[in-house]
């Protein structure tokens, strides 16, 4: 369990106290913005891997277990990959001034489009319900640990890169954020926005769609535990 806390702890922290502060800038201005994003990366990928090997480790010995919702809690869980896959594909294939080298969009007449629309972290908002299905589905503490951590750096994540992207150009994301809201779906809701399903484009829909039905087909053979 030490292990796991430690790994969990490593990218926690590199996301919360270096990447969207100003700590950031600091390391940039030392070492160049190519070879940050580098170490960023190269430091992230190996937590993430060490956070995986200890949660295997963990998952064949087992821990506490803090709730079991049974089926219900399984159905719900599966509901809620199934929205967070859609999030996340969709959100990758479409353009957006939250993504990586993507800000020069700011100046565009309208770059609030497709599924910028219902929210502008699309992937983000994936990733948190990925990982509350996986807490919700498992129920045991180490569990809670490891995709609890994915849960909060995508949640500080998403304030972190609004900052970022304000302090770069504070009138096109004025404008921007104006029209959009971290929340999904919050900024139609409130009348600043309004929900263009075309936009979206049904080969996005259809291609999460398809990675859902391969994850769910393939997910004992690949993680070690049939969702079926």
């Amino acid at each position: 369990m030490t292990s796991l806390i430690a790994a969990c702890a490593l990218f926690f922290l590199i996301h919360a106290l270096i990447s969207g502060t100003g700590l950031r800038p600091v390391i940039v201005g030392a070492i160049g913005e190519k070879p940050y994003r580098g170490l960023f990366s190269l430091v992230s990928l190996g937590s993430v891997v060490w956070m995986a090997m200890s949660y295997n480790r963990l998952a064949e010995t087992g821990s506490a277990y803090l709730w079991n919702f049974g089926r219900a809690g399984h159905g719900i869980a599966m509901l809620l990959v199934f929205a967070a896959l859609l999030f996340v594909v969709i959100g990758v294939a479409t353009r957006n001034p939250t993504a990586m080298q993507q800000e020069g969009l700011l100046a565009r007449d309208d770059p609030a489009t497709g599924i910028v629309r219902v929210t502008r972290h699309p992937f983000l908002v994936g990733v948190v319900l990925w990982a509350a299905a996986h807490v919700l589905a498992n129920g045991d503490l180490h569990s809670l640990i490891f995709f609890g951590t994915f849960l909060l750096v995508a949640l500080i994540g998403m304030p972190n890169i609004d900052g970022k992207r304000a302090r770069r150009d504070p009138e096109g994301w004025a404008s921007f954020a104006a029209k959009t809201s971290r929340t999904p779906f919050l900024a139609i809701a409130q009348g600043r926005n309004v929900l263009k399903p075309g936009e979206i484009g049904w080969w996005r829909s259809l291609a999460g769609i398809a990675v859902y039905a391969v994850i769910l087909t393939l997910h004992g053979w690949i993680f070690g535990v049939p969702v079926i």
